[in-house]
């Protein structure tokens, strides 16, 4: 508009500078310049909302860091749905689904993507392991009945580096994580015991006889160390079959979640992945926000430490006046 306004003051007709413009490839009509120059114009409401759905999902997706570069946030990641539960719970409750898509199009954003990963599960030789207790329900009443378990794999310039997790299944909560370079038993019991640690800093303990370990067959997870710990904890195991990524299907899909919306994007580490000690840093931002931030669509999107909170909370109400 400022550039039509010099051309009118120099003697140039309106209709001829829009026709210059569009062989430039700058597409603006006559009606157009001369509708928004009208000071008497009432916007359209849809655009008037686009406009404050485009701001906020822009305040959402992206950050400031301290040397002034613009950052990717980890809501940044999230697809057309999660973005607009997120800009409704957050910023503008009465956001439409269909502003939030044109703004994220007109902001170039779109949700992270999961692409498949290596087979890592390798299973014992011997074959012994226990029967699998879930039998593909993934599936609780309440937390520290079913943990589900996995590890995967991350490159770095180092060498690869394996990361296991430990899932509550009622609220899909973390519970415990641990990074390693090799694939030795210890990766597994390590979280384990973390794990254990964890709930009973909470006031939450593991019973024992009423919890249940599932994972894969692999050779970390059938081990005689692993088996004799679950024992003494009075912890139930469970192993799926050899080969069959739907009998730990809920891990899996997590394992996918880590992958996409951490390893492989710079929203949690800037640059390549050198040492363990960059895996770490990464996954205990990703770990943190997941828990306590990452809306979930399976727990009526909340993050995990809110629904275990409201499934706590339900279980003491406050007392009414009689």
């Amino acid at each position: 508009m400022g550039f039509i306004d010099t051309m009118r003051a120099e003697g140039h007709a309106v209709e001829s500078v829009c026709r210059v413009l569009r062989e430039q490839g700058c597409q603006i009509a006559a009606r157009t310049y001369r509708s928004w120059r009208c000071t008497t114009r009432v916007l359209a409401a849809r655009t008037i909302t686009d406009a404050q759905v485009v701001h906020a999902v822009r305040d959402i997706a992206w950050r400031t860091d301290q040397h002034g570069r613009r950052r990717l946030t980890p809501e940044g990641l999230y697809g057309r749905r999660k973005m607009t539960t997120y800009v409704r719970r957050r910023v503008l409750p009465d956001a439409s689904a269909g502003a939030v898509d044109r703004a994220m199009r007109t902001l170039g954003l779109s949700g992270v993507r999961r692409d498949k990963g290596v087979r890592t599960t390798i299973p014992a030789k011997d074959g012994a392991r226990a029967g699998d207790l879930l039998n593909r329900d993934f599936t609780a009443g309440a937390p520290n009945q079913v943990w589900v378990t996995d590890f995967t794999y991350v490159r770095t310039w180092a060498g690869f580096v394996y990361v296991a997790f430990i899932l509550d299944v009622f609220s899909q909560r973390i519970v415990a994580w641990h990074a390693a370079t090799t694939k030795a038993t210890d990766l597994v019991m390590v979280p384990l015991r973390m794990a254990l640690w964890e709930r009973d800093r909470q006031g939450r303990p593991a019973v024992a006889g009423e919890l249940i370990h599932h994972s894969d067959a692999g050779s970390q997870y059938t081990s005689l160390r692993l088996t004799e710990h679950l024992a003494l904890e009075g912890i139930r195991p469970s192993i799926g079959s050899v080969g069959d990524a739907y009998d730990n299907a809920l891990m899996e899909t997590i394992n996918g979640l880590y992958k996409a919306e951490c390893v492989r994007t710079t929203v949690f580490h800037d640059g390549p992945y050198k040492t363990i000690a960059d895996v770490e840093y990464a996954t205990a931002g990703w770990v943190d926000w997941y828990n306590n931030r990452r809306l979930h669509s399976t727990l009526g999107n909340v993050p995990p430490a809110e629904y275990e909170q409201d499934h706590y909370a339900a279980l003491n109400p406050e007392p009414q006046p009689t």
